[in-house]
C-alpha cells in the first residue's frame, strides 16, 4: 500500500469557504500534513462528518453513522480519486473509518485519564463524553459495515 501525503485532520472545519458562493477556498491546519494512508484521511472525515450528532454529544443513544452523509462524502471522495487509488487502498477505505473512530475514542479516553492535558475541554468529563460518543459510533459503524461496503463498491 502506498504512503501518500495525508492531512491527518480531515474535518470540514479545516476548510475555508467563500461566504457568498460556499466554494471551498483552502485547506487549513496544515501542521498535521505528513506521510500516511489515504484510508485514515477518509476514515477521519467520515467519523466527523457522518456522525448523526457532534463528536462530544453525551447522548450516546443518538450517536449513529448517517448513511446518507456517508454516501454523499464517499461519492465525492471516490469520484476524485478512484483512478489513482490502488486496489488495496480501495479495500481499506472502510477499515479506516472504523480504525480512526476507535483511535479517537482511545485518545479522548487517554486524555481524560491523564487529566485533560491534550484536547481542550469545556467542562469536567468532556473527554469522557467524547470517548463514549466515539465508541458508540464505532459500534454502529461495525454494525453497518456491509451496507457501507455496498455503497463504496457502487462508486468504485
Amino acid at each position: 500500500m502506498p504512503i501518500r501525503v495525508t492531512h491527518n485532520d480531515t474535518k470540514c472545519n479545516n476548510v475555508s469557504f467563500d461566504k457568498t458562493t460556499g466554494e471551498a477556498l483552502a485547506v487549513l491546519d496544515l501542521d498535521t500534513v505528513m506521510p500516511g494512508a489515504v484510508a485514515f484521511d477518509f476514515g477521519d472525515a467520515i467519523r466527523f462528518i457522518a456522525n448523526a450528532v457532534i463528536e462530544d454529544d453525551p447522548n450516546v443513544e443518538a450517536v449513529k453513522l448517517d448513511l446518507e452523509k456517508y454516501e454523499a462524502f464517499t461519492k465525492g471522495f471516490v469520484s476524485e480519486l478512484k483512478h489513482t487509488l490502488t486496489e488495496t487502498e480501495k479495500f481499506t477505505l472502510n477499515h479506516g473509518v472504523f480504525a480512526m473512530t476507535v483511535e479517537l475514542a482511545v485518545r479522548f479516553l487517554t486524555d481524560y485519564i491523564q487529566g485533560d492535558v491534550y484536547f481542550k475541554t469545556r467542562y469536567p468529563g468532556h473527554n469522557l463524553d467524547r470517548a463514549r460518543n466515539q465508541l458508540a459510533l464505532a459500534i454502529d459503524i461495525n454494525d453497518k459495515r456491509n451496507l457501507m461496503e455496498r455503497i463504496l463498491q457502487k462508486y468504485i
